[in-house]
């Protein structure tokens, strides 16, 4: 399994999910996985839902898995009907105005804190794709930043604005030590040869949230909503703002038109065409 996921070029990150995957269901018969059949991963799947209390993102996800060692590996058939892929239920993000990311990173705990909030919102990068930013990616004489190895392997650029570029350089200069190739390197000393990892942004969204008294869920990803929903509302085209969050599939980006105070506020609703007798004047 492992050589045909190589092979088909799989991210690492992948590779290591669905071999975990495959391995899970092989522990839960206690049986070599190419010994359990159709039975046995409808009870598993069953499980994952009733017992396990899994989203049905995750089961999804597990269920590729097996899908591909079946397939590819074994060489056998898979039937979709048999093991559907479960529904995912359809949630609007929760996205911040303008005044509330505003409060959000002036209420950052930290300046390291500070600099990947606007960060993010400002680019409406992954937080994935932030932690592995390096130096190099920071192109000001274009004014954009290069955002390599993204979702699906894909590259992109997205715009450098000119107050995060100045913010950015302070952030470089306030650096311990200048020879990481990272943007923002790691430890608690900002000085090591490795990247953050994701927990340091949505640590530093919970904190702020937090000091800015925010009630909503806030995470990196919030940030990457609030930077499409506000790109939207200011009359940018979804095709432009598809390329900037790399989004595959321009479907992907039209959630954004159910968040966006433009477009909702675009149409009245019919309720304001009635001529509704004052019922007020009637009591009197």
């Amino acid at each position: 399994m492992l050589e045909e996921l190589q092979r088909r070029n799989y991210s690492q990150h992948t590779t290591r999910y669905y071999i975990r995957a495959v391995e899970d269901f092989a522990r839960r018969f206690n049986r070599p996985p190419d010994r359990l059949g159709l039975r046995h991963i409808r009870e598993y799947q069953a499980e994952l839902f009733q017992k396990r209390k899994l989203s049905p993102g995750s089961i999804k996800n597990r269920l590729a898995a097996l899908r591909f060692f079946y397939i590819k590996t074994l060489k056998k058939a898979w039937s979709v009907a048999e093991t559907p892929y479960p529904k995912r239920p359809f949630h609007l993000p929760s996205i911040l105005s303008q005044e509330e990311v505003t409060q959000l990173i002036d209420a950052a705990l930290t300046p390291y804190h500070r600099i990947l909030l606007m960060t993010l919102y400002a680019t409406g990068v992954r937080n994935a794709e932030l932690t592995h930013l390096k130096v190099s990616d920071i192109d000001s004489k274009r004014m954009v930043i290069h955002i390599q190895g993204g979702k699906g392997r894909r590259d992109r650029d997205v715009m450098l604005s000119p107050k995060l570029l100045e913010e950015l350089r302070e952030h470089w200069r306030r650096l311990p030590r200048k020879s990481s190739a990272w943007l923002f390197p790691g430890n608690r000393w900002h000085n090591s040869d490795r990247p953050i990892d994701t927990k340091t942004p949505r640590n530093a969204c919970k904190e702020a949230a937090k000091r800015a008294g925010i009630k909503k869920q806030v995470h990196p990803h919030t940030l990457r909503h609030c930077f499409a929903t506000h790109l939207l509302e200011v009359g940018a085209d979804l095709r432009t703002i598809q390329i900037l969050l790399g989004h595959r599939d321009l479907k992907e980006t039209t959630i954004y038109l159910h968040l966006s105070e433009r477009h909702l506020h675009a149409t009245a609703s019919p309720l304001d065409s009635l001529k509704l007798k004052d019922w007020s004047a009637q009591e009197e």
